[in-house]
């Protein structure tokens, strides 16, 4: 395998990431495409055998070439919002590993049209700390501010987001810190603590069958969740709060809840690759990553 057979496998290990990392920074499959592409030429001419992340490399190429294409688009002013929403089945062509995770790591509708309003240099922050864990020295560099302003980007866009959501939020405190405990207590194989968080006649369903009834029952039905559990992510399905979870096996799991007095009175798990391609998904934050335990 010659240097640049090598360079290509490292770039195709990468692609899926970068490609979400685009996708959330341009809202446009086309051109996050070419955003990606872009990266993959700079790479291809530029690469040094110093660079000890390449990961890391790339995420602060790709973002450059996003804060450039987003300038772009914002001196034209000819793209509208329409053509810079487009929906998220659009993005997935094939089922498979790689698209179920574009998929769990994509954002809704509804977040791109707030991500639109903000100043290129507010979403790359916000955009690459917030939903990437970017380190804000990194982002700094691609921005061209220091550390302290770079943060301060990412603090206005995240109160810009969070005034353009319904005043009703299903992510508020009460209903995510329940949500969270159910997280917490699943991927931990908690029986005891999914009975405390479940209402005592808690329903289950799986693709909408019913598969458990009473909290006994669903906190061992939950408990078995936890290899499932491993990535997982808060978010938005269908604008109710949930969790998106990525399996080993590549697919996609898509958890709502019904919460009633702090108690989880329903639960509905999405696995059937269709139902989740016609759904309007929004993480709301970082992975959330479990221990990962022996085989």
């Amino acid at each position: 395998m010659n240097e640049i057979e090598w360079l290509a496998d490292r770039f195709e290990e990468n692609r899926v990431h970068l490609r979400l990392v685009a996708y959330r920074m341009l809202g446009s499959p086309t051109e996050a495409e070419d955003a990606v592409q872009e990266c993959w030429l700079r790479l291809s001419r530029s690469y040094d055998d110093e660079i000890t992340n390449l990961r890391g490399w790339l995420t602060t190429v790709v973002g450059r070439v996003c804060l450039d294409m987003l300038r772009q688009r914002r001196a034209r002013r000819e793209d509208s919002l329409e053509e810079l929403v487009p929906a998220v089945a659009t993005f997935l062509d094939d089922e498979g590993p790689e698209e179920n995770a574009l998929l769990a790591d994509s954002v809704g509708q509804a977040l791109l049209v707030v991500l639109e309003t903000l100043d290129p240099a507010e979403r790359l922050a916000f955009v690459l700390h917030d939903m990437f864990g970017v380190p804000f020295d990194e982002v700094a560099v691609i921005v061209e501010r220091t550390p302290a302003a770079a943060r301060k980007l990412a603090s206005r866009a995240r109160h810009r987001v969070r005034a353009g959501r319904p005043a009703t939020d299903p992510a508020a405190a009460p209903q995510r810190e329940v949500v969270q405990a159910f997280l917490a207590a699943a991927r931990d194989g908690d029986f005891d603590a999914l009975v405390a968080v479940l209402d005592p006649d808690a329903v289950a369903r799986n693709n909408g069958l019913p598969v458990a009834l009473g909290s006994v029952a669903v906190a061992k039905g939950a408990a078995s969740f936890a290899p499932f559990l491993q990535v997982a992510w808060l978010a938005l399905v269908d604008g109710a709060l949930g969790i998106l979870a990525q399996q080993d096996n590549g697919g996609l799991r898509a958890m709502t809840f019904e919460i009633t007095d702090g108690k989880i009175r329903e639960i509905d798990v999405v696995t059937d690759p269709e139902q989740l391609r016609g759904m309007d998904l929004a993480v709301l934050g970082p992975p959330h990553r479990g221990r990962r335990r022996g085989r």
